[in-house]
């Protein structure tokens, strides 16, 4: 992050583009500090820094060891890491999540955001998903979760106390979640989403005069949705508040952004907003929320830019790399070529769950990746996934390269072409489609090869829509990223480049 403040202005939403959902944030003196889910992939739980809210840089994942995170093959996609909240309380980031089909709720802490964080401690007493940790003025911890309900908490620990008790249910909107209760004022405020996290998501919040209620819930609920309208941000919700250090208060929440026809596909997953908040007669009145916002009135400080390629020279992968469930150093590593990331594969294709990929989130609506590989022995490529049945690929092996296409239940060979032995580059284009009509997607992706010389040519070129979350289900969106199907492949190179949108 650049140490110059630059003026203030507009800033871009989302703040955290691509599959970053379920924001938590806190402040710590001029810093920011912002966790995302993460689901089924390894390492878990994204860690970013920021000075101005807008910028942001990842600085690390909460949960990078096996010792902390394991997912076995048979946790689905879509499972994994749900919702974590984070907070700091007495010179500790406190983290609490719950690991869906790998060890319920449990509370992890670090002296420094960026890591080492602690082994989990297990919360087997937090009944149900997206935890909340809130400190009363005596030291007492309170859990709130999905539901909404209740139980006070030894955080250090995970012991509970008492039997969870129902706070409030929202104003009847399905699913109320995504709890979070401040002490703000005179009150205890309860924040929760309701309305379920597509179309019908919205932002609700009740108050009390102790962190047990009775809550009131505000006059003007939703204090914030986008249900039943046209604007380019939907599913808006699972929100957090900060105030920052002038005394202004934001909020920070998850929306989509559905394109093509109808009912709409959005593609990169549920990403990260942020908006103004003002305080009137006690409530907070969410300001408008578009993809262009005035920025903060203080300097903004622009996030370092992340290189567009990776030559894998380091001994370690950036932060941004995640994998399917697990990524075994036997199985992935930088250390066995010098410059070349090597993958072994354990799964025969993407279509299984022990799946050796290493992918980055797609953050922009029209992007390029190209890489290198060498299959030496083996096969493997470049591949754009959403989940076990819903993802595309380019495959090299034995002297053929091979676009694959897998959607539901459907796998096929869409193209092929012999290409020399030794390394080749594959890529893809995404691209935006103009909808023909009312069914169009949202763009194409273009599988190919490049030549030396830089000449793209592609092999196929297939719609969208059938990676995304209205056509596949779930939670997550699209990850770009290199896989091993057998044998062993190496990889000496990734770009990564968002693309001019017209």
């Amino acid at each position: 992050m650049s140490d110059q403040p630059q003026p203030t202005g507009t800033a871009s939403n989302p703040v955290i583009p691509g599959f970053h959902p379920d924001p938590s944030v806190c402040r710590v003196g001029d810093d920011y500090y912002l966790v995302c889910s993460s689901f089924e992939y390894f390492p878990g739980i994204p860690v970013f820094h920021s000075r101005d809210l807008v910028n942001w840089t990842q600085i690390g994942n909460a949960l990078d060891r096996p010792s902390q995170l394991h997912l076995a093959p048979e946790v689905p996609s879509s499972a994994g890491i749900y919702a974590p909240t984070l907070r700091h309380h007495d010179g500790r980031f406190w983290l609490i999540v719950t690991i869906v089909g790998g060890g319920g709720n449990v509370i992890v802490t670090a002296t420094d955001p960026a890591g080492p964080w602690s082994d989990p401690v297990p919360a087997p007493g937090v009944p149900g998903i997206d935890p909340d940790l809130a400190w009363d003025e005596d030291g007492t911890c309170w859990c709130t979760v999905a539901g909404v309900s209740q139980v006070r908490l030894d955080p250090t620990t995970g012991e509970t106390f008492g039997e969870p008790r129902r706070i409030w249910s929202g104003t009847g909107g399905k699913a109320p979640e995504a709890p979070h209760l401040y002490r703000i004022g005179a009150y205890w405020y309860l924040l929760i989403a309701e309305g379920g996290t597509e179309r019908g998501h919205g932002v609700s919040i009740a108050r009390g005069s102790t962190p047990t209620g009775p809550f009131e819930p505000c006059p003007d609920n939703p204090v914030l949705t986008h249900r039943s309208t046209d604007r380019p941000i939907q599913n808006t919700g699972h929100a957090d508040l900060v105030q920052a250090p002038d005394g202004s208060w934001w909020m920070v929440l998850l929306g989509v952004r559905p394109r093509g026809g109808t009912p709409g596909w959005h593609v990169l997953g549920r990403e990260t907003f942020l908006a103004p908040v003002e305080w009137v007669d006690g409530w907070p009145a969410v300001g408008p929320l578009t993809t262009e916002l005035p920025a903060p009135a203080w300097p903004l400080y622009p996030a370092a830019a992340v290189p567009s390629r990776d030559d894998f020279e380091q001994a370690e992968l950036h932060p941004q790399w995640i994998s399917v469930r697990e990524r075994p150093e036997q199985l992935c590593t930088t250390k066995e070529r010098s410059g070349w990331l090597t993958l072994r594969a354990a799964g025969a294709s993407l279509d299984e769950n022990d799946a050796v990929f290493v992918g980055r989130r797609q953050q922009h609506l029209v992007c390029r990746a190209r890489t290198l590989i060498d299959p030496a022995d083996g096969r493997g490529g470049l591949a754009v996934r959403l989940d076990e049945e819903h993802h595309y690929e380019i495959e090299a092996a034995d002297g053929r390269v091979a676009v694959i296409a897998r959607i539901g239940s459907v796998r096929a060979e869409v193209a092929s072409r012999p290409v020399p032995a030794g390394p080749v580059v594959l890529g893809v284009d995404i691209d935006p489609l103009t909808p023909r009509d009312a069914r169009g997607g949202p763009d194409t992706l273009s599988f190919g090869i490049e030549d030396a010389d830089g000449t793209f040519t592609a092999l196929a070129t297939l719609e969208g829509r059938y990676l995304s979350t209205e056509v596949a289900g779930g939670f997550t969106g699209r990850v770009i990223g290199m896989y091993a199907a057998a044998g062993t492949v190496h990889f000496d190179r990734f770009d990564y480049e968002p693309q001019p949108s017209s």
